[in-house]
């Protein structure tokens, strides 16, 4: 049994764990050198940015879609079988671009084909990946598994393009593509190798059925839809990303070159909050801490569209992006702690959807306002819409801040067939 100092760096003493977290930040690195040689190549092949911005559509419309199907399979299935078997898909796909680049066969049909098919095979991954950290840890640890996941995720976004740049400019796309192909036979072995085994699951519904039923589950468990809605909501106000040029152009200054280190704040700010916070114990009180965390974001996201200043703009940038990484690890916490195992699927599956929509409907509201109000009032009010929605939520929801990580009974609102 791990000793009294529960830290997130801990949980890597579960060999299963560390199995799956080393193999997949292999397979997460990859993924993120292939999305920027994607990116590279489109532009290359059209150097048009309508084109580049199907991209994001072809990436985010089948997670919308086979999401939540995705939820279903890993709360009916083996998640490691699940696992190999969209890894291998993943693989081929992958391989087929490199092939195509290779061979100057590559095209702007077949480039859309294999990023629409990988992000569905990522979308039906993901519910089963995150439904399995639950078998490989303690309950008491999965908090720490849930930052170590994200440090791995951020860390990842933040060295990933810069190392697909590099080969990129050494060598040539189809070498990008190749190490990505490469990089998913690690959670292939992993899925093969853990020893935990899920117990058996008794689940009677199919398809929609089993999709509403989630629903249904969730609508009943006011923590979790708080849990979620907090996030939809911090992200919606949030979502800045596209005024950044504004903000380099027009209120810093310095340009292109104030653009790369604003965009690049927030993973930088996540990385360091991930490896601040694992080395400290898990709070008892996940809700109160995520609120906390949401709150902290909420007033950098504010300070950044009020101040002028490019320092202070990074460092509070840099402080969002630690707040949120916090705060997802608690988020993914409590989820995993509340949610039996026959929803844990489907209930990771909907809370991908929060967490993806609350950005990219935000962003949509912050163009809209700074069209009107200006970028910077529109930044700021987004951060102070957060601070007030954040402390609402407690006030609707108490039991969130109440929840408590170490208790065994069931938590207040929780249906009772949980």
């Amino acid at each position: 049994m791990p000793g009294p100092r529960q830290t997130a760096f801990n949980t890597l003493r579960f060999p299963d764990f560390r199995l799956l977290w080393l193999a997949d930040s292999v397979s997460i690195l990859g993924t993120q050198i292939q999305r920027m040689a994607i990116t590279w190549q489109v532009f290359e092949m059209t150097r048009d940015p309508f084109q580049l911005g199907l991209l994001g559509l072809f990436r985010f419309v089948p997670v919308l879609v086979f999401g939540l199907f995705g939820g279903v399979i890993a709360d009916h299935r083996d998640r490691r079988q699940v696992l190999i078997f969209t890894h291998i898909a993943l693989m081929v796909s992958t391989g087929i671009l490199a092939a195509a680049t290779f061979t100057d066969q590559a095209s702007m049909p077949l480039i859309y084909t294999i990023t629409t098919i990988s992000s569905a095979l990522n979308a039906m991954a993901g519910p089963a990946r995150q439904a399995l950290i639950p078998d490989l840890v303690p309950r008491s640890s999965l908090a720490g598994a849930a930052t170590m996941v994200n440090l791995s995720m951020q860390t990842a976004m933040v060295v990933g393009p810069a190392i697909g740049g590099i080969i990129i400019g050494q060598t040539n796309l189809g070498i990008a593509y190749t190490i990505d192909t490469i990089s998913f036979v690690g959670v292939i072995a992993a899925a093969f190798l853990i020893s935990a085994r899920q117990e058996s699951i008794q689940v009677n519904e199919r398809g929609l059925s089993a999709i509403r039923a989630g629903f249904v589950f969730l609508w009943q468990t006011p923590i979790l839809l708080a849990v979620m809605s907090l996030d939809f909501i911090a992200t919606f106000f949030g979502a800045i990303t596209n005024l950044m040029p504004i903000f380099a152009e027009e209120i810093v200054g310095g340009g292109a070159n104030a653009l790369g280190l604003l965009l690049s704040a927030p993973a930088a700010g996540a990385v360091v909050g991930s490896v601040v916070f694992g080395m400290f114990t898990m709070p008892k009180r996940p809700g109160l801490a995520m609120v906390g965390c949401v709150l902290a974001y909420g007033a950098c996201i504010a300070g950044f569209g009020l101040t002028g200043n490019l320092t202070l703009a990074l460092l509070f940038l840099a402080g969002s992006g630690a707040a949120d990484s916090i705060s997802m690890a608690m988020r993914h916490a409590i989820r995993n702690l509340i949610t039996p195992d026959a929803y844990r699927g489907r209930i990771a599956a909907a809370h991908s959807a929060f967490a993806m929509g609350g950005p990219q409907i935000g962003e949509f509201r912050a163009g809209a306002m700074a069209s009107t109000l200006g970028a910077p009032a529109a930044v700021a009010i987004g951060g102070f819409g957060t601070i007030l929605s954040a402390i609402a939520m407690v006030r609707l929801v108490p039991a969130l801040a109440r929840y408590r990580s170490d208790e065994d009974e069931a938590p207040e609102g929780l249906p009772a067939d949980a």
